[in-house]
């Protein structure tokens, strides 16, 4: 109940991450995709030098969405262009081209680019695409005016088969989701955690707190249940964001669906449960070797990236789920979460596992939590 009056603390768990956050998340998602999809419709500005040594290669270009601009510059100045920003990329047409093509020979070009400026790789790739389906049209003539077939120098035929499910392509921009849920499953109950252990030693309240006709058990359990509570709390807003907000993200223009519906937040959110457990007392454990708010502020926001860390190296590692694996809590709930966000077949003994070893972990913490309170140093 105090925890419900204290407005700041419930501003900070239950609005700024877990309704601002996928307000945010979807928002630069948003950016993101809209900026990809310009990216790909947006006309290629290419400058030239020499571009009338070359008619043929220009009409290619022109017919692929590229914009010639033809400039009157040395190679020196044209490498100044580009090192200063002035141009993102200068295509040199050298003179004797036409002579190279007619005899057959290979025909230099320079495509001048800066590889420090990130925002021209994307034209430079786009150039240096063209150029190169430009000699292989140009190979392939070659062949067949010599009566060559072409596929004999191609003794492979490389067909990419893309598996992957408009879902499960979603996940290139959806897989910080899990971690997003976790951390805010942790801030929810982690100002209730503080308070509860270091606050009412700060406070001095404990002393006749422990007076109550109740024992520390069931002290230290009431406690971790009022903590995991508000974490259970802080994660339905989150999930109830993300469900609502990932209704205007325009995956679609990238080949992408979002699987995120209610049945799927449901499901993550008795995934999560046990998660709740574990972490209200872990945080609960912590709080207890703490004298002071401020301590406990300092020691809990460290102790949050604990768990948070197998998640960031499964995300690196690109771990998929295993029964092993469903030991690590934390791990198993963001593995879970990743196959149900994909629509994979979960495998019910890895639900189980999860959910078991999660529970044991956090049931090791209560019993510790538990024995931290029957210290007499305590009220020191």
């Amino acid at each position: 109940m105090e925890n419900l009056r204290d407005r700041r603390a419930l501003f900070s768990a239950f609005l700024f991450v877990p309704l601002m956050g996928p307000i945010l998340f979807s928002v630069m998602t948003t950016l993101v995709v809209d900026r990809a999809v310009g990216e790909a419709k947006e006309t290629l500005r290419l400058p030239v030098i020499g571009a009338e040594f070359a008619p043929n290669l220009m009409r290619f270009f022109t017919e692929n969405g590229a914009e010639i601009v033809r400039i009157e510059l040395d190679v020196n100045a044209a490498r100044n262009a580009v090192h200063n920003g002035q141009e993102n990329l200068v295509l040199v047409v050298p003179a004797k081209i036409g002579a190279d093509f007619k005899n057959g020979e290979s025909a230099p070009v320079e495509l001048i680019s800066d590889s420090s400026n990130s925002k021209a790789q994307r034209y430079v790739s786009r150039a240096h695409g063209l150029l190169d389906a430009y000699g292989h049209k140009l190979s392939v003539l070659r062949l067949l005016a010599r009566g060559i077939d072409p596929t004999l120098i191609s003794p492979i035929n490389v067909r990419v088969v893309d598996v992957a499910t408009p879902s499960g392509r979603a996940l290139i921009l959806l897989g910080t989701l899990t971690y997003y849920l976790l951390f805010s499953l942790l801030l929810g109950g982690m100002y209730l955690a503080i308070d509860s252990t270091a606050g009412e030693r700060e406070r001095g309240s404990l002393e006749s707190l422990l007076c109550l006709p109740v024992t520390r058990t069931q002290l230290v359990l009431g406690k971790i249940a009022a903590t995991a509570l508000f974490m259970l709390m802080a994660l339905s807003l989150t999930l109830t964001a993300l469900v609502i907000g990932m209704r205007f993200l325009p995956l679609e223009k990238l080949g992408m669906a979002s699987n995120f519906s209610p049945l799927i937040a449901l499901k993550i959110a008795a995934i999560m449960v046990p998660m709740a457990i574990f972490g209200a007392a872990l945080l609960f454990v912590v709080g207890s070797f703490t004298r002071s708010y401020r301590e406990a502020q300092t020691w809990l926001g460290a102790v949050l990236a604990i768990p948070t860390l197998p998640i960031l190296f499964a995300s690196i590692a690109n771990v998929r789920s295993t029964t092993l694996l469903m030991t690590v809590p934390s791990l198993s709930q963001h593995l879970i979460a990743t196959n149900l966000l994909r629509g994979d077949a979960i495998e019910p003994l890895h639900i189980a596992t999860s959910i078991a070893a999660t529970l044991i972990a956090g049931g090791v913490l209560l019993w510790i939590a538990t024995r931290l309170y029957q210290r007499e140093k305590l009220l020191g």
